[in-house]
């Protein structure tokens, strides 16, 4: 018994003592820390005390505005705001991320460092979730297991960031490139974009295939006023008023005449042969990206006697919107013009996209028209839309990749249909799809106008009303925005919101701060404030710049940057007085009525003294009557 306890005792301690060796002999896990939990009750000490210390500081307005002033708070807060940038800097590296936090250089240095942490943040959480996972057991490598025979449902990641989903192929994901990383065109445009609040005139001055000579206002337009520096439609303006032309000229659609004269012949509003289309695989796509390139295009389609069009557009970093590239297929050839680099040498096109016996076709056409005009000066003769003869053989649906699945059972890929055309060079995968948009789209038009004529047994009648409407597209001319006083009031009604006086001169203010700005600097007014932005900032009337800022999420750029600016409009629409406003917006009834009444009374003060109203002459009695019709807007308010 004593023998065996001994033993025991003696094993222990043996034990004991290895255990003690082991914890001498292993590493710490860094200096100074043992082990993971030690570490970690540090780091979450450090953290605590890191925002117990924030919280002391002064905050943002005038406390800290007035430590501010003292040079050495001011060196202080400086150098500490290095260190922190450069302890953020080292994290961001060590994770692979950008982290060019202490660059200060540029103007919009903040914004782009605000980014920085926004994505390396999302960077560092979700390598943390991974390796948690793998803690807990979780591999999101493997796929779990189903029962035999199940099928999962396709789930959509996003329109643009997954590729190569057919079966048998392995998913790959890849990210395109985000629109403040382009470089803007326009900065490249020989002719600079005009966003000017004038009309919009038609830039074509050289007239193709002409049955009536264009307008010589239209003539003139290149040649502009030498002693003015005014944007060109501007030029053109003053150009009339000096020669006395007729507006009506220069306004006018300058294919006018010949669209009203364009006559179907008997071949098009007959059954055609139906010619199949090449596997795109097989088939030579050219890039246009150069002036002798153009040429030689448009002297192959002066040729042909049909070919398809389609057109790609950016209008989220543009005021009036980019065209920023052209697709072309013939029967045997597919082309990609890059409408950004040729940008004013697209009018050689004319030549063959207003010949009337060639026909262009095009898928719902209707922005095509007008963007091919705003950009290029470039109208369309002859045209066939494929969308309106979508409606009238009353298909399920008229879209493009409907069009495509029904006629030539290809699944149209339109992860790219919302990306941002003015990236450059562009990727294989864009091109792609961009030739995908036209090379079938001569097919079709041979199928559509077979069944549009057995559609009608046989008539033509059916097959004449989509070339019909085809030509009414053509005939669209592009109408500039134009900026006035009561431009904000049908937005504000689109709102749904009942806003008082104060709220509603906000959102009048903000509204010409917004198109003002957004045609300097050649934003869409989207970018420069969205409309959800501002009528929140209209509705909420904050007393303090930060108030702005904290209605915004994300906050715009310009918005950041003229948020001083901003508050004092919105201090100006709080000095207005506080009426009610009917819920259709038009406060200003209100200001009329009392306007108009203080006028007539004062017009007609004489007139009130005299009790016979015998005596009046007919225009006094009249304006008795209107002042009698009027009611008084504050006994209106009152009422309500």
């Amino acid at each position: 018994m004593d023998s065996s306890k001994s033993n025991e005792s003696t094993t222990s301690g043996l034990q004991d003592r290895n255990s003690a060796v082991d914890d001498e002999e292993q590493p710490e896990l860094c200096p100074g820390f043992k082990d993971v939990d030690v570490f970690v009750k540090y780091g979450l000490g450090a953290v605590l005390s890191a925002t117990k210390a924030s919280a002391g500081l002064p905050q943002a307005g005038d406390e800290y505005d007035f430590y501010r002033s003292f040079p050495g708070f001011q060196e202080f807060c400086e150098s500490q705001g290095d260190k922190l940038l450069h302890c953020m800097s080292q994290i961001m590296q060590h994770h692979g991320c950008r982290s060019h936090m202490r660059d200060r250089n540029k103007l919009t240095g903040l914004e782009e460092r605000f980014d920085l942490v926004v994505d390396s943040n999302d960077v560092i959480l979700e390598r943390a979730g991974i390796l948690l996972d793998e803690a807990e057991g979780v591999n999101r490598s493997q796929q779990p297991v189903m029962p035999a025979g199940f099928q999962p449902p396709k789930i959509v990641v996003s329109s643009w960031n997954r590729k190569g989903s057919g079966s048998g192929i392995r998913s790959e994901m890849f990210r395109l490139l985000h629109a403040k990383n382009v470089a803007r065109p326009q900065l490249k445009f020989k002719e600079k974009v005009d966003n000017s609040n004038t009309p919009f005139v038609p830039k074509i001055f050289i007239k193709p295939n002409a049955v009536k000579p264009l307008p010589t206002c239209n003539i003139h337009f290149i040649s502009k006023p030498e002693d003015l520096d005014v944007p060109a439609a501007l030029a053109d303006f003053i150009h009339q008023q000096r020669t006395q032309e007729h507006v009506d000229d220069m306004f006018a659609h300058p294919y006018q005449y010949e669209l009203d004269h364009l006559t179907i012949p008997e071949s098009l509003l007959s059954k055609p042969e139906i010619q199949m289309y090449k596997p795109i695989v097989e088939i030579k796509c050219s890039f246009v990206d150069a002036l002798e390139d153009l040429v030689a295009l448009n002297e192959k389609l002066c040729k042909l006697s049909e070919f398809a069009v389609d057109l790609e557009h950016h209008s989220y970093r543009s005021f009036l919107g980019l065209t920023c590239l052209m697709q072309i297929s013939t029967r045997e050839e597919d082309f990609i013009v890059d409408t950004l680099e040729l940008r004013n040498e697209m009018y050689i096109l004319n030549e063959a996209f207003t010949d009337p016996a060639i026909v262009k076709v095009f898928h719902g056409s209707d922005s095509d028209i007008e963007w091919l005009q705003r950009d290029f000066g470039v109208y369309v003769v002859n045209l066939f839309d494929t969308h309106q003869a979508s409606r009238a053989l009353n298909l399920a649906r008229h879209s493009l990749d409907h069009l495509l699945k029904h006629f030539c059972n290809v699944d149209a890929d339109k992860r790219y249909q919302l990306a941002d055309w003015r990236i450059r060079p562009l990727p294989d995968e864009m091109v792609q799809y961009a030739q995908t948009d036209t090379h079938y789209l001569l097919y079709i038009y041979d199928c559509m106008r077979a069944q549009l004529l057995d559609f009608n047994h046989g008539q033509p009648g059916l097959l004449q009303s989509v070339w019909n409407k085809s030509k009414d597209i053509s005939l669209k001319k592009y109408v500039k925005p134009i900026y006035t006083e009561e431009s904000y009031l049908e937005l504000q009604r689109k709102q749904k919101k009942s806003f008082n006086t104060q709220q509603l001169t906000a959102f009048r203010l903000l509204f010409a701060w917004r198109d003002k700005l957004a045609r300097q600097e050649d934003e869409s007014t989207g970018y420069v404030l969205p409309t959800h932005m501002m009528s929140k900032i209209s509705e909420e009337l904050p007393k303090e710049p930060q108030g702005i800022i904290a209605c915004c999420n994300p906050v715009p750029p310009l918005v950041r940057q003229q948020v001083n600016e901003l508050h004092l409009l919105v201090q100006q629409a709080r000095e207005m007085p506080l009426l009610k406003v009917r819920k259709d917006g038009f406060h200003q009834l209100l200001y009329v009525n009392a306007i108009t009444n203080l006028f007539i009374f004062f017009l007609l003060k004489e007139t009130e003294t005299k009790n016979d109203q015998k005596s009046l002459s007919v225009a006094q009695m009249k304006s008795i009557g209107i002042i009698e019709s009027f009611e008084n807007p504050f006994r209106m308010v009152n009422d309500k």
